[in-house]
């Protein structure tokens, strides 16, 4: 799949921003002096809320307050979004946005009240989280990527695969499979990644293509089989897995990824410190193993390097969805 890359776009200065809400200038020397509300815009039990709920945990920790993780679940992730881009930019509101709240949602709900791009001050990329197909095999008896392939073509739109909704991470990487393999898949949408999993595990669908925090747990108890990953090199916490490229699939490579963001003209001070005490949390010993453990590689860096990621997988997944003709219906 091709990367798009469009150039960066200017960011709102910090002074800027305060010369706009002159109110914010005690905030920015104080805060934080109460909870964070941590947003994330999906069901508990998926890779955001995961993410989310560990990340928060080390900031509570750095800053002395706490974190208040907060699901707001709602189509596809823009209620929750919408919330935050409302949000007094005090820096106490943010959210674990990902790929598909960032990214696709742009293409796929045409009358958004934000823009993914303007209405959020990007802080930290937290990770980079590769999809795993697996299949439940009782329901769906395969070991490779051929042979769901070869089983799609003798029988087009036979196979179920579930996601966490229309235009969730789960359903685009499984339309991107689709779309370089020549297959058909039957989409069985739920309201967030824990109702499907459940419902995988359970033997109601055939297979997902979702990230590793809440698909290895039900693979490493041999619940479910793990057929490939979406990204180019294997995961380390899983080398025995081999990747779709590997396959024959080649190319191919449809990787999540989550960071946080806060309103649109949040003080760049708290940017800055929420960055700096993201990236020590991500690279220090307690929290880099437990993400590589469930298949997510820590990945911070600048705001604007999270911005030029967001403006350029927006471009990227947007010709994906009007290539395969999704909706949000």
């Amino acid at each position: 799949m091709n990367d798009f890359r469009t150039p960066r776009r200017a960011l709102l200065g910090a002074g800027a921003a305060l010369l706009a809400t002159p109110g914010l200038l005690h905030a920015q020397g104080a805060w934080p002096t109460r909870p964070v509300r941590l947003v994330v815009p999906f069901t508990p039990g998926g890779s955001t809320d995961i993410l989310a709920r560990a990340l928060g945990a080390e900031l509570q920790e750095a800053f002395g307050q706490p974190f208040v993780v907060e699901n707001r679940p709602g189509a596809g992730g823009t209620l929750g979004s919408e919330l935050v881009a409302r949000a007094a930019p005090d820096g106490y509101t943010l959210m674990m946005g990902h790929i598909g709240t960032l990214a696709v949602n742009p293409s796929l709900y045409r009358n958004l009240s934000f823009d993914t791009v303007t209405s959020f001050e990007p802080i930290v990329l937290v990770a980079n989280v590769a999809n795993i197909l697996v299949v439940n095999p009782r329901k769906l008896p395969i070991t490779t990527a051929q042979e769901l392939i070869d089983r799609a073509k003798a029988n087009p739109g036979a196979i179920t695969y579930g996601s966490g909704g229309n235009g969730s991470a789960a359903h685009t990487a499984v339309v991107a499979f689709c779309l370089a393999t020549g297959i058909e898949l039957l989409h069985v949408p739920y309201r967030g990644t824990g109702p499907m999993m459940n419902d995988l595990v359970g033997g109601q669908l055939d297979m997902t293509m979702t990230g590793g925090p809440p698909i290895l747990p039900p693979v490493r108890a041999g619940l479910l089989r793990a057929i490939g990953v979406s990204s180019l090199t294997r995961l380390s916490s899983e080398p025995n897995i081999p990747t779709l490229d590997e396959q024959g699939v080649k190319g191919f490579d449809a990787v999540q990824w989550y960071g946080l963001v806060a309103p649109a003209g949040t003080p760049r001070a708290i940017v800055e410190r929420v960055n700096a005490a993201s990236a020590t949390a991500l690279r220090g010993e307690k929290l880099r193993p437990r993400l590589e453990a469930e298949g997510a590689d820590a990945a911070p860096g600048t705001p604007e390097h999270f911005r030029e990621l967001i403006i350029s997988e927006r471009a990227r997944w947007g010709e994906v969805i009007r290539r395969a003709n999704v909706t949000n219906d």
